[in-house]
């Protein structure tokens, strides 16, 4: 049995996700409003100021006024949806979920995560490690109870941006369940909500990852983390921030074995960056630049993906410096995997491009500058051709690779 296709808790989210969206585009027509009516040659003008981006008199009532009326039917019909929810309470919340449901929610929080969970939207993701997309208890005696075959070969899986723990399983492939078939290892799966910034998951991974090892069923005696894409940077900023937390007791940075990373942009990912570079020539035109709202849209995730950081820079610094480098974690085995959609002894345009998404010198922390270059030996680092970066999922040569690395 699965559960239903719609819940109660997705349609508040999407009535507050709604309301959000309503209220900022009448905020965003009246920016650009207010910059049409006062140029910034002709101060003054139609009851504006140069710069800012509200309107005044009978037509900023107006502005406000649908803000105002938005936000009332908006909590209005999200309250009564709140008392719909308790009476559709599913009765039986340990269903396997849906898997349509599950990617359209884990896409929707890669796009806007960090914005779910400012507004406490319900639809927003929390971190947990789960098994058949359901939630693991993190207490010794019902972990126990729910993971009975628990082996001391503990396997971590983190997916990438937009995703959920159910898309490690494609076409027919999962490369936790295939590592616990052949070499006895215990699949985990992270999922989390991947809009957030890479250095807050990390921050919440850490003591999480604690508990996991804490609750444990049999005593750890080889622990592995794999990361797919953005899962790679999530699991090496984890370790980062649980070596600054070690002083409180953290006992798993010191049992980690393996570090391997698929697909995962270090160096940063072009498209991003791309992206970026519109939001600036937009801000920079008196008229367009209450449209680079639009472009900004997209989640302090996806932002990260700029220069592969796995830091919080600091808002001052937005994306004009590079995110500080963080080198790999000392006594770790680290590996990482690239993918390159063109053959073996294919171009230089090929490997730029790498698997669509990731070049290839980004998977695999190659940089010019010998400063942001990750320090992989050369016997840990594969590359993968005729694969995109989702094959790497069922890839049999990156299997093959996984399973000479992790035996």
């Amino acid at each position: 049995m699965t559960q239903p296709l719609l819940q109660a808790a997705d349609l508040r989210g999407a009535t507050r996700l709604t309301t959000d969206a309503v209220v900022g585009l009448a905020s965003l027509v009246e920016a650009m409003h207010a910059r049409i009516a006062s140029p910034p040659w002709l101060p003054g003008l139609g009851g504006a100021v140069p710069g800012d981006e509200r309107t005044r008199g009978l037509t900023g009532l107006v502005y406000k006024t649908v803000r105002g009326v938005t936000h009332l039917v908006g909590g209005s019909t999200e309250h009564l949806l709140g008392w719909l929810a308790l009476a559709m309470a599913d009765p039986q919340p340990l269903r396997a979920p849906r898997p349509e449901r599950e990617a359209f929610v884990a896409a929707l929080n890669g796009v806007l995560g960090d914005h779910l969970a400012a507004t406490d939207n319900p639809l927003a993701l929390a971190m947990a490690f789960r098994q058949g997309g359901r939630a693991l208890p993190l207490d010794r005696p019902s972990l126990r109870a729910r993971v009975p075959g628990a082996t001391p070969k503990l396997l971590v899986l983190l997916h990438g941006l937009c995703m959920n723990d159910l898309q490690w399983q494609r076409d027919g492939h999962d490369h936790g369940e295939a590592l616990a078939r052949e070499l006895g290892y215990t699949p985990v799966y992270l999922h989390y909500n991947s809009g957030l910034s890479v250095s807050t998951n990390g921050r919440i991974l850490a003591p999480l990852l604690e508990r996991l090892f804490d609750a444990w069923p049999v005593p750890v005696q080889r622990l592995a983390l794999l990361g797919h894409s953005m899962g790679g940077l999530v699991a090496r900023s984890a370790i980062y921030h649980a070596a600054l937390m070690q002083r409180g007791g953290l006992r798993w940075p010191g049992r980690l074995d393996d570090l391997v990373c698929l697909g995962t942009p270090h160096l940063g990912a072009p498209l991003e960056r791309a992206g970026h570079g519109v939001d600036v020539l937009l801000g920079a035109a008196p008229y367009a630049a209450p449209l680079a709202r639009i472009g900004k849209l997209r989640s302090a995730g996806i932002n990260d993906l700029r220069r592969g950081s796995i830091l919080g820079a600091s808002a001052a610094e937005d994306d004009a410096q590079r995110a500080a480098a963080v080198g790999l974690p000392p006594g770790v085995h680290c590996r990482a995997i690239a993918a390159c959609l063109g053959p073996a002894g294919g171009s230089l345009k090929g490997r730029l491009l790498g698997d669509g998404l990731v070049p290839v010198a980004s998977a695999l922390g190659q940089d010019p500058d010998p400063a942001r270059s990750l320090d992989f030996a050369p016997e840990d680092l594969a590359i993968v051709h005729d694969t995109g970066h989702l094959d790497l999922l069922s890839s049999p040569a990156v299997y093959a690779q996984l399973k000479a690395w992790l035996a």
